[in-house]
């Protein structure tokens, strides 16, 4: 599972000086990998399940007063569309990587907002301790 993470970090990292022109940023995340800003969506691996990432993630927006407008899970993968104060539209999708592992995508708004996204992520985060 951990080649997998290191894997996966060298890919994003590979694909975002392909696109150069596209990367907005890249920070390194401590054990859950590489967190990625790369066309507007904040894109981490999560070391946890998809049950548990998708529980951390409506909790996470509850908790930020977000309104939960839609909510699709299967075992594969998720979405959770929500709304904050201003009307703008925030997604989060979930892939599950593997039975231990979880890809989360967060955008906020059309073009996105890195300092939005990452609150949420760093709030789901802190739902899977």
């Amino acid at each position: 599972m951990k080649k997998q993470q290191v894997m996966l970090a060298i890919l994003l990292t590979a694909g975002a000086v392909l696109v150069s022109g596209c990367v907005l940023a890249a920070v390194g995340a401590g054990a859950a990998g590489t967190v990625a800003y790369v066309k507007g969506d904040l894109e981490v691996i999560e070391a946890k399940s998809i049950d548990a990432v998708h529980g951390a993630t409506t909790k996470a927006l509850t908790e930020l007063e977000l309104s939960i407008v839609q909510d699709n899970k299967d075992a594969m993968s998720a979405m959770v569309v929500a709304r904050d104060s201003q009307d703008k539209k925030i997604t989060v999708k979930l892939a599950a990587v593997s039975e231990a592992s979880t890809e989360i995508s967060i955008r906020v708004g059309t073009f996105g907002d890195e300092t939005k996204s990452t609150m949420i992520y760093n709030k789901i985060k802190e739902n899977l301790k």
